[in-house]
């Protein structure tokens, strides 16, 4: 193979490693929003709870004052409601479990984290023409399978989280990323927009 068609094998893999990393990047920004916001939901629904406890402990201390007129006359029928309401949400609490789902995806976001930063030594790698090809190659497929395993074991993502994401890395739609969108996340040095042209 001429020095012509290595370089040029060389700027594609580069280019697909690039696009690796950013939606790594993305998917790793995403797994911390699905936390954050599981975690944020998780202290609301104690919040809920210690609310709905002092609303029924008030009602059951009114019933024991029996009272014929004004709110006390319903407090044993208030504090019943808000009993069977308090029952209805921590049953749902305790099947959602948003604590252990936030933990679920801090772990997933840490993996993921760990192969984009090695996705972005894999671009500075990709940049030094001493690293034969087919090492990079090999890597690259490392990374993959690496990445396939946390994926599997990760658990599902939503919009409003891909929303979050997107509007925390300031990219588009489409996982689709421009040169300047890659270049924006990448240090300035692997910026290719720093490059002199040939080096491109």
């Amino acid at each position: 193979m001429d020095q012509a068609s290595q370089s040029d094998s060389r700027a594609q893999l580069e280019s697909q490693i690039r696009e690796c990393y950013g939606r790594c990047a993305y998917t790793h920004k995403i797994h911390e929003k699905m936390a954050e916001r599981l975690a944020a939901n998780q202290r609301r629904g104690k919040w809920a709870n210690i609310i709905l406890s002092a609303l029924i402990t008030g009602g059951a201390v009114g019933a024991l004052f029996k009272a014929d007129t004004g709110l006390l006359q319903y407090a044993e029928y208030v504090a019943a409601a808000l009993s069977i309401l308090s029952l209805i949400f921590n049953a749902y609490l305790k099947d959602l479990d948003p604590g252990a789902l936030a933990q679920q995806h801090r772990e997933s976001a840490s993996g993921i984290w760990n192969i984009r930063e090695s996705y972005l030594s894999l671009i500075a790698d990709t940049l030094d023409d001493q690293i034969p090809i087919q090492e990079l190659r090999e890597r690259r497929n490392y990374l993959q399978t690496a990445l396939h395993e946390i994926y599997l074991a990760a658990p599902f993502t939503d919009g409003k989280a891909y929303a979050e994401a997107q509007k925390g890395l300031k990219d588009n739609e489409e996982l689709m990323f421009s040169e300047k969108e890659i270049d924006d996340m990448l240090p300035h040095t692997m910026r290719r927009s720093n490059r002199r042209p040939r080096d491109r």
